[in-house]
């Protein structure tokens, strides 16, 4: 072989295949560890509630009510009993026959250490009765038996990861009946959006059973949409035999191309 040919195979580009795939890894598990990161730090915030004061109250529509942070792990007794009475009274119905192994998932759900809650309480002077009925059934105010300031629903959502993408994933929004219709649920979701993105989560996202068509109407209004996560997305065969959809809310390009477009 001439040192002519020797020089010139020399200089024949290598194959970069190899680097390329390693600093794509890379890439990935910077991505991983940044979003890890983002979740332990929103996690570890105490009172995401403490950076909304325009959020405390909400006094409109004939309800008084002012809100609170809890954690699921720490939650006193009545207050378990309470979210459990309010969750069977509100879901038993659209869950159907589903509902006896579901109320259990949530029950586990409910108390767990990663949970978070914005607990929605009514001024003491303006409790007008003991009991809140829907459809006969009757939710007890456990919490000082309507002495005191009472519970008037909650909002239990978690900091979580879905298609690699932080986000706030939102487990319940239950109001008694008396307080709904009156722009509660809308307000409380307004504050979950904006701890998502005071937290720099990619989105808001939540399940809905299909039967509940009152919540459907009230998250599209909202402009919420059917995630591309969600099984009617993933495969419609698949999705007609599933009870729920999910919806999400995004924030920035990158959930929206994973959350909605499903890319």
């Amino acid at each position: 072989m001439s040192t002519a040919t020797a020089t010139a195979e020399n200089k024949k580009p290598r194959n970069s295949g190899g680097a390329e795939r390693k600093q794509r890894r890379k890439e990935i598990l910077e991505r991983k560890k940044a979003i890890e990161e983002l979740i332990r730090g929103a996690v570890a915030v105490k009172d995401h509630l403490v950076q909304f004061p325009a959020f405390h109250k909400y006094e409109r529509n004939g309800i008084s009510v002012y809100l609170e942070s809890a954690h699921g792990n720490q939650l006193p007794l009545p207050t378990k009993n309470y979210i459990q009475n309010l969750l069977k009274v509100n879901m038993e119905g659209p869950y159907g026959s589903e509902w006896p192994s579901e109320e259990k998932i949530k029950r586990r759900e409910m108390v767990a250490p990663e949970a978070r809650y914005i607990l929605v309480r009514q001024f003491a002077n303006d409790c007008i009765a003991k009991k809140s009925r829907k459809q006969n059934a009757v939710v007890e105010c456990t919490d000082g038996a309507c002495t005191g300031d009472h519970l008037l629903g909650f909002v239990h959502y978690r900091f979580v990861v879905e298609e690699d993408v932080p986000v706030v994933y939102v487990y319940e929004l239950q109001l008694e009946s008396t307080a709904q219709g009156k722009g509660l649920g809308k307000f409380l979701m307004q504050l979950i959006e904006l701890i998502a993105r005071k937290s720099q989560m990619g989105a808001v996202m939540l399940t809905v059973q299909k039967s509940n068509t009152e919540a459907m109407t009230f998250y599209n209004k909202l402009r919420y949409v059917i995630s591309s996560t969600s099984p009617s997305r993933v495969d419609l065969l698949i999705g007609i035999g599933k009870s729920y959809e999910i919806f999400c809310k995004t924030f920035e390009a990158e959930a929206k191309c994973k959350l909605e477009e499903g890319n």
